[in-house]
Formats: C-alpha cells, structure tokens, sequence
C-alpha cells in the first residue's frame, strides 16, 4: 500500500496561508484569496515532491536466523526507487511482537549512495526473551527531493528471528584456558588422578596423597606403590528448570528463567566436555519440556536451541508432579541441579517432601539467585512508616527462604546461592567437585 503526505515542512508553509489571508483581508479585502491560492499551491508542490520521489520497486529486510538474549538484533533494511532524483530523507519502522520486544518495534534511518536509487539502513531491536522474534510488518517512507511531501509504503513481513539463550560465558577466553588446564579438560587422554575408577598402580612420588597409598602392595615389592584413579566418565547430569511465575520474575532486566539457562548451558558445556551425558527438564504447573540424554560438545547448540523453546509460565510450580515424573525417567544415577526459587512457604514445603524421596538415588544440587529487590528493601534506611513495613515484610520472606535452604542442607543436598552473575561459574566448580570426589 502506497500513501502521500506532507512533510511537516510543507505543513508550516500550507498552514502560513491563513494569517497571511487575515492580513491581506485586514489591508485589502480583495487580496484575500492569495491566502488560500498560497496554501493550495503548496499543497500541490508537496503532491508533486512526492511524485517526484519515485515508487519504491522493492523493499527487502535482511534479518539473521538467530541471536543471543541481552544482545541487540540488528534487521537490515534494503530498498529500490524507481525515481531518478536524490531522495531528502528515507525511514524506516518494522512491528514485532511486544512480548519479546516491549515497544512493539523499531525504527531506523536509510541513506542512499550518490546516484544510486538504492536504500539502506538497519533497525536495532532489544529482546527481553527468548523465543521466536517474529516481524509483522515493515513500513517505509521517503521525501521528494525539496522535503515537501512524503510517500509511504508498507508491506506484511512473517520474518523470523530466533532468540536464543545467552552463552557469552561460553565463549569467553578465561573459560577456553580454564578447561585446557583443568583435570577435566579437552584434551584426548585418559584422565588419572583423582577419580572412583581404580586404573593401576605406580610408585608413590613427593606430592601423592597418603591415602592412595597400597600398603600391601608396596610390602610385596618393597617399595611405595600408590592407586591411580581413572575419571569416571559418562555421568548423567539433568539440569530441572522450573519455569512457574516465580521464575519468570526479572532480575537485573531479566527473567531468572533465563538467568538460569544461561547457568545451565554453561556448565553443560563444561560436562559435555568432559565426556558426561547431558539433559535439559523443565517444569511449571506440570512437565514441560524434556530432551534425551546428548553426549559430545558437537551436542551443545542441540542443547542451546532445545533450552530456548523453555516457555515462560505464569502459574504456580508443581514439584511433587515434575520430580517424580522426572524420577521415573531416569534408570541410572544421576546428578540432578534443580533451579528454583523459594518465595512461597507452601510450595517449598511441598518440594522438601519431594527431594527426600530423591536423595537415596540421586545426587541433587539446588541453585537459587539472590533476590536484589528484597534485599534492597531489607538495606533501605527506614524514613517512613511505608518504608519499615516493607523492610519487615522483606526480612519475614528473607527468614522464610533461609529455613527452606538450610533444611535443604540438613537432608544433604548442596544448594548454591548467589548473585544471578555468580551462580553459573559457581554451579561449574561445584560440578567438577563432584566429579573429582567420585561422588555420582
């Protein structure tokens, strides 16, 4: 669909016919019809301005398959005018859904190469979540050389971008240098050392651990042997997400969902690494979305785009429901990181009777990000009446969230707390603890 308009230069010059009709009137009454004859012949310079401007032959969006949740899409923006003459101006704005984008769009400038009829541009957009980032439709405008009048074309789009989770953390160096130099690492060679599986003996060295030492054996040769552990490998690791309203509160401009993917996929990649089969599970008022058991770092963008289809849900968390369907799933041992958070008392005792009918079989981890907001409130300097009642309302559901996680410890479980920049690198080391402990 086409359209013209005027400028809002062309505007100020059609509406300038009126006082000068009043003047005019005021000094001689059969001068007023320049007034009008002034505005309408402004108004047809603006019509022929847009003319002048050409139709637009084509219009194309460049858009990626996919990007990262936290960073800026960039959707490029290409179009051809079958006007001869410079265009003054050229914009463009493109309407997508504000679930994902909450100002339901973007707009952008084009610019144009001298004696080119091609225009060109890009709109950055900043999704708030994962998901399908779908663009509805496209608008585009342009001035006539002299910037009187505007013509307008718009078309329907049905791109789509995938928004994926974030793994900035992935790619960063320090983690690269990190598994090149950790028990675990990349590196194709039997792991010895610390471990569950006995591999051989070897004379004891300056540094061993005392308590690998073989007694009997070093007595039948003579001479200090120790035991040399193999690195058990092909762990089953589950990363349970719960996706309830809880988790979908944002933290730090986030939802914690998606904090918590990113902690997730980060020690993910970390386990595929290491030779462990990795899960992803997650869960609201029932099961969600269970993926089978990947092995192989070629395995972990398979992890990445199955983790972005984890849906926001605004309802309460059943964990008496996700944990015991996710316990009749699993045939083997297996360590277990469960990501929640424990505002509601009542949910969090239900979970407590869940998890004791767990432990015997599995290994579990809990992960919980710190709450800024009620910590903020609980720091707050007490200036009004409002303002003591919220510090004490905070620090009752701080307390409440305390019992929750130290009973959580009292049946044995490992729980992680901590700043929602914290948790993924913490959640990493505690995972390569338990994998030198021997633990699963």
């Amino acid at each position: 669909m086409i359209a013209f308009y005027p400028t809002l230069r062309a505007g100020l010059l059609i509406a300038a016919g009126a006082p000068v009709s009043l003047l005019l009137a005021a000094l001689s009454p059969g001068l007023w019809a320049l007034g009008p004859a002034w505005s309408a012949a402004m108004l047809l310079l603006a019509a022929l301005d847009a003319l002048a401007a050409g139709r637009a032959r084509s219009i194309r969006l460049v858009v990626p398959a996919s990007s990262e949740l936290g960073q800026v899409v960039t959707v490029g923006v290409e179009a051809e005018l079958s006007g001869t003459m410079p265009v003054r101006r050229a914009d463009a704005s493109i309407a997508v859904e504000p679930r994902l984008v909450p100002s339901g769009g973007g707009d952008g400038v084009l610019s144009s190469s001298p004696g080119s009829a091609m225009l060109t541009g890009s709109i950055a957009l900043q999704p708030v979540r994962r998901g399908a980032l779908v663009i509805e439709k496209l608008w585009l405008r342009w001035q006539g050389p002299m910037g009187l009048g505007w013509r307008q074309a718009s078309q329907a789009s049905g791109e789509s971008i995938a928004i994926l989770p974030d793994i900035a953390a992935v790619r960063a160096p320090a983690l690269q240098v990190f598994l090149k130099d950790a028990v675990y690492g990349i590196l194709a060679r039997q792991m010895r050392g610390e471990g569950s599986e006995f591999e051989t003996l070897v004379e004891y060295q300056p540094g061993f651990d005392r308590r690998a030492i073989d007694w009997k054996s070093s007595a039948r040769h003579s001479k200090l042997l120790a035991r040399e552990y193999d690195t058990e490998r092909n762990n089953q690791i589950v990363f349970a997400l719960d996706s309830g309203s809880d988790m979908c509160e944002p933290v730090a401009g986030l939802p914690r969902i998606d904090r918590a993917v990113s902690a997730a996929l980060l020690t993910s990649y970390v386990a595929l690494k290491a030779g462990d089969q990795v899960r992803l599970f997650s869960f609201a008022a029932r099961p969600e979305r269970a993926t089978p058991f990947v092995a192989g770092s070629r395995n972990f963008f398979r992890l990445q785009s199955e983790a972005a289809q984890i849906d926001y849900r605004f309802e309460e968390s059943n964990y008496t429901l996700a944990l015991s369907t996710l316990a009749a799933q699993l045939q083997r041992r297996s360590l277990i990181v469960v990501f929640t958070d424990f505002t509601d008392p009542t949910s969090a005792e239900l979970m407590l009777e869940s998890v004791g009918r767990l432990i015997d079989r599995h290994l579990l981890l809990f992960v919980a990000m710190e709450d800024e907001e009620l910590l903020g409130l609980v720091d707050q300097p007490p200036e009004t009446s409002e303002q003591v009642a919220q510090s004490v309302a905070a620090a009752g559901l701080l307390a409440q969230r305390r019992l929750v996680i130290t009973r959580l410890r009292h049946l044995g479980i490992e729980v992680i707390e901590g700043r929602h920049d914290e948790i993924g690198s913490r959640l990493m080391n505690a995972y390569l603890k338990i994998k030198r402990r021997g633990l699963l």
